[in-house]
């Protein structure tokens, strides 16, 4: 975990998509070791208030709010009781995401579309519902991509497609908001260790072994090197960047790495993934 200027986001409010649980919790967790008060937004009002009970204990601010990012209408409404209760938004993340392996030929078309909806749909719900409570100037807004938009991947259609897609959101939001005050950013992460995404795509084992192995920097990401590179992109070390994609992954984009995942996974996949 890197050391960064003590409680630099005091005052600021942060809401976090996906905050109740893996990498968005860590970072929710870190920005309110920073002095941010922190609204957790995600599907589970029990997740998210263990979540806040977490980071409250800890000697921060936080509270949990329950919308499913594919409901705008839910969305903006536990985006303004979040302003309500914290103030204007400083600092937006957009963390919710779905994922599950399977091949395009054995994938129903609700199965592809849930995808398509959590990630993509969903971090644009996050950032239109936010915009109406941005600190203008001075927000910024992080969004979450991965190795799957810049590199196709065998069982992964949904998700490139997804994840390509928020990747020109991130730039485009950050030509028409630029002029606000507003910067949009995006953090590429790969293989981050304890999170349900990749206990999935490759489980603990050979499979994840051999992968560490071919990264560049021999060894899957902690969920505090993506925090730090978010926090970053939020901190005034960064106040000059936006419309970029920051990747935090060994080197896995660089080096045209895929994870391979377990044979075993290629079979039809009806249901909605995790969010």
């Amino acid at each position: 975990m890197t050391t960064f200027m003590p409680r630099m986001f005091e005052g600021r409010t942060a809401l976090i998509t996906g905050g109740g649980s893996g990498i968005g919790q860590r970072i929710a967790e870190r920005l309110a070791q920073q002095g941010a008060s922190v609204a957790l937004v995600g599907r589970s009002q029990s997740r998210l208030d263990s979540a806040a009970q977490g980071i409250i204990a800890a000697g921060g601010k936080a509270a949990g709010f329950a919308a499913d990012v594919r409901d705008y209408d839910a969305l903006a409404r536990a985006t303004g009781a979040a302003h309500e209760m914290f103030g204007a938004l400083g600092i937006v993340l957009c963390g919710a995401a779905g994922n599950f392996p399977a091949l395009a030929s054995s994938m129903s078309a609700n199965a592809f579309k849930s995808v398509i909806d959590i990630d993509l749909l969903g971090t644009f719900n996050t950032c239109r519902a936010a915009f109406e409570h941005l600190e203008r100037p001075g927000a910024s807004i992080v969004t979450i991509s991965a190795p799957q938009a810049v590199q196709a991947m065998v069982m992964q259609s949904h998700v490139c497609a997804a994840k390509a897609g928020v990747d020109m959101i991130t730039r485009t939001l950050a030509l028409e908001w630029g002029p606000l005050g507003v910067r949009v950013n995006g953090v590429l992460p790969g293989a981050v260790a304890d999170t349900e995404g990749m206990d999935r795509l490759a489980p603990p084992g050979p499979v994840r072994e051999a992968l560490a192995k071919q990264l560049p920097l021999r060894r899957i990401a902690t969920k505090d090197d993506i925090a730090d590179t978010v926090i970053f992109l939020c901190s005034d070390a960064a106040k000059y960047i936006t419309g970029a994609i920051i990747p935090c992954d060994g080197g896995m984009t660089t080096a045209g790495m895929a994870i391979q995942t377990p044979s075993k996974s290629a079979r039809p996949v009806q249901g909605t993934p995790v969010n």
